[in-house]
């Protein structure tokens, strides 16, 4: 059963309260400042940047790479043809 009374402070407040004989239940309720899923999210899109740009970097290599190989065989044929014309004019022409 319910016990209620009545506090009168000095400044002209009544404050009223109320008390049962059951056990009180504890009430905590906590907030967070959002400020964790903020950081989260500021990081994982510093990840994808940063994964864009190896990725980016790794395709620009190869394009590097492929060029490269692409002027190498081109030297290379430069170089047959030029022995191809040093052997021709190496043989004196029979006329």
């Amino acid at each position: 059963m319910p016990t209620e009374r009545e506090v009168q402070h000095p400044d002209g407040r009544v404050e009223r309260i109320t008390e049962t004989s059951a056990a009180p239940t504890t009430v905590v309720e906590r907030r967070g400042s959002g400020m964790g899923a903020i950081v989260a999210l500021i990081v994982g899109l510093l990840a994808v940047l940063v994964i864009g740009y190896f990725l980016m970097n790794m395709n620009r290599n190869d394009a590097i790479e492929s060029n490269a190989v692409a002027g190498a065989a081109e030297s290379v044929g430069n170089a047959a043809e030029n022995i191809g014309d040093a052997a021709r004019d190496a043989v004196p022409s029979r006329n």
